[in-house]
């Protein structure tokens, strides 16, 4: 197994990878820009998908996770399955966990903590991943896309699917 398909297939456990029955599918990549008060417009199509009010929260790679109301719920009750020394490691998750709502212009405001985080810079690229959305700073998802959309990559990728 190669080495990406390697990371996600390790941390399935605690990260739920398929939306729930009849659940949703995000999709694309976007680039926006994060304006002085740190809002950050979301794209219609994963508005749709996430709601008027969500959760955005840091992540095991340079970005955030921005997940809706029930694939949220379905992250806590995975994470209050597990005993209470897997728990503890998923502290900083909640933590720094926010919930966020859409103004009128469709923008939600991330907070000085989460973008400081991941070094979130004025280009946002907003990339959607199966049951989340995911914000980047460009230049770190120039970075890791160039890597993970190598064929080669994605063959492997295939291939851990059985697809």
């Amino acid at each position: 197994m190669g080495e990406s398909a390697s990371k996600y297939h390790d941390a399935a456990s605690l990260n739920p990878q398929m939306p729930p029955e009849g659940g949703t599918i995000m999709t694309g990549t976007y680039q926006h820009t994060l304006d002085a008060k740190g809002r950050l417009f979301i794209p219609s199509k994963l508005r749709e998908e996430l709601g008027d009010t969500f959760y955005v929260t840091i992540s095991r790679e340079p970005c955030l996770c921005a997940y809706n109301e029930a694939n949220w719920q379905r992250l806590c009750d995975k994470a209050n399955e597990l005993p209470y020394s897997l728990q503890s490691k998923l502290r900083p998750m909640f933590a720094n966990a926010a919930k966020v709502e859409l103004d009128a212009q469709g923008r939600i405001l991330l907070t000085q903590t989460l973008r400081d985080t991941i070094r979130l810079g004025r280009e946002v690229t907003v990339v959607g991943t199966n049951n989340h959305a995911e914000f980047w700073n460009k230049a770190d998802w120039d970075k890791i896309s160039a890597v993970e959309s190598a064929p080669e990559n994605i063959a492997a990728v295939m291939d851990e699917l059985g697809v």
